[in-house]
């Protein structure tokens, strides 16, 4: 058995996330039914880095799946992109030691969120962006973002269905670029919990639009209690960016920023060069 690696990119509006479920209309049933075609085999069980919700999108996703055939990398490229949907595609394809875990052996995982600022929504830009229509302070979401930065307990950022057996997360960056219009807020962490990017979202918009000081962010961590945050802030705009694992698997290289403009096609990512 061969252990082998493939790097994924998937629009997630027409999906109900990531995770398989009954109704079969999620990424993975998708891809999963793919390779069952592609290897013509019953079933194909595959592992990724991170579960996505509902409406969220990936730039890079990974999963790692075993099996006995033997393909050329490009095969694997070719043969499954002529099996999935135009809004679910494989990047890359490469086989790997048997010890890789996608989930276990990632060392930092990041999200892109792309916000849009406007009086008035664009339906060009409906489910691709979030939309906020009203002007947020920059200063403020940035001191606000300082605070959340570091190991926590991040209970109050956390999904009441969230199965993981520890709240405390590191959150090693949270920048946040403004381009014209749009705003990048870019989260990197060693993992993070069930909805915890969209409900730190909620909080900085919050103290952005002059709801709250930017020390909400601090008495929020210390408070441990979801119910006094800020609402979940919309799917649209959330984007898993990249997944980081040590260098010795010899995984395609690509920066979270390269990856945004590949994909998007936008130039969002020179934003940061600013911050």
């Amino acid at each position: 058995m061969s252990r082998i690696v493939l790097g994924l990119a998937y629009d997630g509006a027409g999906w109900h996330g990531w995770q398989t479920q009954p109704g079969g209309l999620t990424v993975q049933d998708r891809v999963e039914a793919a390779l069952c075609e592609f290897l013509d085999q019953d079933a194909v069980p595959t592992i990724c880095a991170g579960r996505t919700d509902s409406g969220v999108h990936a730039l890079q996703q990974i999963i790692h799946l075993d099996t006995a055939a033997q393909r050329r990398d490009e095969s694997w490229v070719r043969g499954l992109n002529a099996l999935l949907p135009p809004s679910i595609s494989v990047s890359w394809a490469q086989p790997v030691a048997p010890g890789f875990h996608a989930r276990f052996e990632a060392r930092a995982r990041t999200y892109f969120y792309i916000l849009r600022c406007s009086r008035v929504r664009s339906p060009h830009l409906h489910s691709r962006v979030g939309w906020a229509h009203y002007a947020l302070d920059l200063g403020r979401m940035r001191a606000a973002a300082a605070h959340l930065v570091g190991e926590h307990d991040f209970s109050a950022f956390r999904s009441s269905e969230c199965q993981a057996a520890s709240p405390v997360r590191t959150l090693q960056r949270l920048d946040i670029a403004s381009d014209g219009e749009f705003m990048v807020f870019r989260f990197q962490a060693n993992a993070f919990l069930h909805h915890m990017v969209r409900n730190l979202m909620g909080t900085l918009i919050a103290v952005g639009r002059g709801r709250h000081e930017p020390e909400w962010a601090a008495q929020l961590l210390a408070g441990r209690d979801r119910t006094r945050a800020a609402a979940t802030f919309s799917a649209a705009g959330l984007y898993l960016a990249h997944v980081a694992y040590p260098e010795a698997y010899g995984l395609p290289s690509a920066t979270p920023e390269s990856l945004l403009r590949s994909h998007l096609g936008w130039a969002l990512g020179d934003a940061w060069a600013t911050t």
